[in-house]
């Protein structure tokens, strides 16, 4: 290469940072980086861009103050990417209906950042993938695109998110970061961008590999450990033993691990796993325990909806008949991220018993349950007389509605209510609900 990049000439001011893909990772990133250097924000929607540059954030990573107090240029032209030298991409790396990672976004990002890439520049990477997909996938497109040679004409690097959603403690400045790049000046030039950024410490990995490697691994940790609450609670509960009680009496050791059981979906720990099963099996591999954790937790959903079904039953309630309110219907509490969740399968479920469920979620955007799911949410001054609720995200919205509110709109005589996310008192609401269950 010619002429390296410094983070220095970032700080200047004379080099621009470009952020490919704005959602719950790429907006936040760009937003700190924009307290430092110069930074783009691109992405492929205009409607997002038209609703970031009127100063909201649909994800609610940054609030509206938080978004106009930034310094980003937004913009869903492509041509604006050419006056930039670092390119740090965060679209999503779905799995298709098959479990077969979907990399499609990441060869998009990388065909259009190629065409305006030039000579001195580095592109880094910072979605989830299996190990080997930067420098073996998008590379290659790189130098199609660009007709310009990797190692000579650019570099690039792989620094793996950590973003939680709805998370406002573990954010980005205050989570250690894994940087990793195909040379050492250019990690050398990612440690001094991301350190003006991260406070608490960068981790600079020995190759791209491990780097890929070892973000893959941190949610397939998590996914195996929260299936193997999973299948905990089945055995407590045919077993009639309160599963939280348990692990409650169980977390007094001091090396026991605190995972709870409970609906794994979203976009990383009901995801990723599937990308290292995928490149094991690619090299001849099968794996057993990270795919029977997926089994475990991809069927909670249909273990739910029995349950609630059997609660009906035991009601005397006609199973045809009934009515019943899910509570929530994003991944996880407090966001409006309806990517891979997973209580879809207990309202499917549902229906295929004949059941009539009225679902309500108070952050959800409407338009995209229509569209992702064919689900019409019900405002909740709707959902009264229902035979049962089945609470399945704890927004702080339901948290402080309380078990009454819950009773409070099913038939007075006999309310029902399954709480799978554990969080209310089951002595409380045995005074409080005809029925109820936790997982």
């Amino acid at each position: 290469m010619k002429k390296l990049l410094t983070a220095q000439s970032f700080y200047a001011g004379k080099n621009k940072i470009a952020i490919v893909g704005l959602g719950y990772v790429g907006l936040p990133l760009a937003a700190h980086l924009s307290r430092h250097f110069k930074v783009i924000g691109y992405d492929v929607s205009e409607a997002t861009i038209a609703e970031l540059k009127k100063g909201h954030d649909r994800t609610m990573e940054l609030s509206d103050d938080e978004l106009k107090k930034s310094k980003i240029h937004f913009t869903a032209k492509p041509s604006d990417l050419a006056s930039c030298k670092l390119f740090i991409v965060a679209v999503p790396t779905p799995v298709d209906n098959c479990h077969v990672p979907d990399l499609s976004a990441m060869e998009n990002a990388s065909a259009i950042i190629g065409k305006h890439l030039s000579a001195g520049s580095c592109v880094v990477y910072e979605s989830t993938v299996y190990p080997g997909v930067t420098e073996e996938v998008c590379v290659p497109i790189l130098e199609r695109e660009s007709k310009l040679k990797f190692g000579r004409d650019f570099t690039v690097g792989y620094s793996p998110e950590r973003i939680n959603p709805g998370d406002k403690v573990h954010t980005v400045d205050n989570t250690i970061k894994i940087i990793s790049a195909s040379d050492g000046p250019t990690l050398d030039l990612l440690d001094g961008i991301y350190s003006a950024v991260v406070k608490v410490g960068l981790h600079r990995a020995s190759s791209i590999k491990v780097a890929e490697a070892a973000k893959v691994i941190e949610n397939t940790q998590r996914d195996i450990n929260i299936a193997l609450m999973n299948e905990l609670a089945i055995i407590f509960n045919k077993m009639n033993i309160d599963t939280l009680e348990v692990l409650e009496a169980a977390g007094t050791k001091w090396n026991f691990l605190n995972f709870r059981p409970g609906l794994v979906g979203g976009h990383c720990i009901g995801v990723d796993p599937y990308y290292l099963t995928y490149k094991a099996e690619s090299i001849g591999y099968h794996p057993e325990v990270i795919l029977a954790g997926r089994r475990i937790n991809d069927n909670m959903g249909k273990y739910v909806a029995e349950r609630t079904i059997k609660m009906l039953i035991a009601a005397d309630v006609q199973v045809s008949k009934a009515r019943v309110a899910v509570l929530g219907l994003s991944f996880k509490e407090n966001v409006p991220d309806l990517r891979n969740t997973r209580v879809v399968d207990i309202i499917n479920e549902l229906k295929d018993y004949g059941v009539r469920v009225l679902v309500h979620d108070p952050l959800a955007i409407p338009e995209e349950a229509r569209e992702h799911y064919a689900i019409e949410l019900s405002p909740l001054k709707d959902i009264k007389n229902v035979d049962a609720v089945v609470l399945c995200v704890a927004h702080r919205a339901y948290v402080e509605m309380g078990l009454s509110g819950m009773a409070a709109l099913c038939r007075k005589d006999k309310p029902i209510v399954l709480d799978i996310k554990g969080i209310f008192d089951p002595n409380a609401a045995s005074k409080a609900v005809g029925s109820y269950w936790r997982l």
